[in-house]
């Protein structure tokens, strides 16, 4: 492991510490809940049947995992300020570079098109030209993420709310109608055996679905970037990933269980909101309408932590001297300001590619950013092995402990290594898997050609010395 105890320089511009506990708590909670889980969860449940429930509580499981394992990192080297540079201080120069625009490059191809989703829910009730809503919206969240930290974390309070309370109101709403209120014939569970068993298409389903049910629940990680400007970092993701867990099985399993329990899983059309459909199933009021809303929620949440995330992401980095110097200037609120306009003018054009070639340039894009995610967990779980296994042998107990080291660390990485696999090998997810590919090859060339033979090492506990 590397000796990471050169310090940054003592000019070196700091973010905030204005982010409350109860922003950081609903930045979590708005990372795992996006367009993905309200729209995304059709194509899985077409896929799986009724047995998708089983997908979502393996995935939510593996979450956990890697959860947990950037919670131990975390609380060891609190003065990180970004999860990418743990992969730094495990594996070295390059994985802390790669790993970390890899990320940032993921989040910069979210950013156009979560503005061009916005811009076509926007269109049920303003018929304005799409780039011209994305355009607005994309102005908007740059103009908060320039305003401080503070701005950003209210948001996304805000937003984070609204999709709470509309999860919990669908459930109860829907949940309450599977029991027999007010339905026809009486109680519904059977629904989820009556048409073609739990399991209609097979186990072997229920498994691969997880390569699509992953990318709905990605997005837990951001707490780990927004608690470095919280006034307690580590006390902030101990919390956080310790209660990631019941985040998942009310919002994701719950939801999903009681949308099998309602709609038969034939029903369900991939690309539409079964939410959507099982409000329409108990006639619930102006049910598309308050979906939508919904919907949209979700999507202006995720498009406002893309700034920030890509930014914060770009600001360790050129800390770092992985990036251009000038973008690790901050403004008199102590916002990154350099690295936010940057994610602007790259989301604008990545906004121009889906209108002048959606079929071409943007899908090639999207795709190259789809198995990113995966590769980065599994640098985590890699990492928090390395940096595991040489503070046992130092002797040193970590103060939130990785549960059953190392097997369950091990699993996590048999895990996403089956994910990645089943990607390379899926028909639907095949494109996304290998110009991922082409991603990651380009971003370790990249370090092969601009890495710096004096470049800053992330300060951290050596192997030898205590815990904190």
């Amino acid at each position: 492991m590397n000796d990471l105890t050169a310090a940054l320089p003592a000019d070196q511009p700091a973010l905030s510490r204005s982010l409350r506990p109860r922003h950081v708590a609903m930045i979590t909670i708005g990372g795992i809940i996006g367009a993905g889980l309200f729209v995304g969860s059709s194509v899985a449940i077409a896929a799986a049947g009724p047995a998708i429930i089983v997908s979502y509580v393996l995935t939510g499981l593996l979450i956990l995992l890697v959860m947990r394992m950037l919670g131990e990192m975390a609380v060891e080297m609190p003065e990180v300020r970004s999860f990418t540079e743990f992969t730094r201080a495990a594996l070295g120069n390059w994985a802390g570079f790669s790993i970390g625009w890899l990320y940032w490059y993921f989040w910069v191809i979210v950013i156009p098109v979560e503005a061009i989703a916005g811009a076509g829910i926007i269109q049920r009730w303003l018929p304005w030209p799409a780039w011209q809503i994305g355009t607005a919206l994309m102005l908007l969240m740059t103009a908060v993420n320039l305003m401080s930290a503070r701005a950003y974390g209210e948001f996304e309070f805000w937003f984070s709310s609204i999709k709470v309370v509309a999860i919990i109101t669908f459930i109860i709403a829907v949940g309450a109608y599977a029991c027999g209120y007010r339905s026809p014939a009486g109680p519904t569970f059977s629904t989820l055996t009556a048409y073609g068993g739990f399991a209609p298409r097979g186990w072997f389903a229920v498994l691969a679905a997880v390569t699509t049910v992953i990318w709905s629940m990605m997005g837990a990680e951001v707490v780990t970037i927004a608690a470095a400007e919280s006034p307690e970092p580590a006390r902030a993701v101990a919390r956080m990933t310790s209660s990631i867990i019941s985040r998942i099985v009310i919002f994701y399993v719950g939801s999903i269980f009681v949308i099998t329990c309602v709609v038969p899983w034939t029903e369900v059309v991939a690309g539409q909101s079964p939410f959507t459909l099982a409000l329409d199933h108990i006639h619930f009021p102006y049910a598309s309408t308050f979906m939508a809303a919904v919907i949209l929620t979700a999507v202006l949440s995720c498009l406002n932590s893309s700034f920030y995330i890509a930014s914060r992401v770009l600001f360790v980095l050129a800390s770092r001297g992985d990036a251009p110097r000038w973008l690790v200037r901050t403004n008199k609120r102590h916002v990154p300001a350099r690295a936010v306009l940057l994610a602007s003018v790259v989301g604008f054009a990545g906004v121009i590619a889906a209108i002048l070639s959606p079929s071409v340039v943007f899908a090639f894009l999207v795709n190259s950013s789809g198995a990113i995610i995966a590769v980065i967990y599994l640098a985590i779980a890699v990492s928090q092995i390395r940096t595991r296994k040489a503070r046992d042998a130092a002797g040193s107990v970590p103060a939130l402990p990785m549960w059953m080291f190392p097997w369950l660390s091990y699993l996590a990485v048999a895990g996403v290594l089956a994910v990645l696999i089943a990607m390379a090998v899926t028909p639907s997810h095949r494109a996304e898997f290998w110009t991922s590919v082409i991603s990651m090859s380009v971003a370790l060339l990249a370090y092969l050609v601009f890495r710096r033979p004096a470049a800053t090492v992330y300060a951290a506990p050596r192997a030898g010395s205590p815990s904190r």
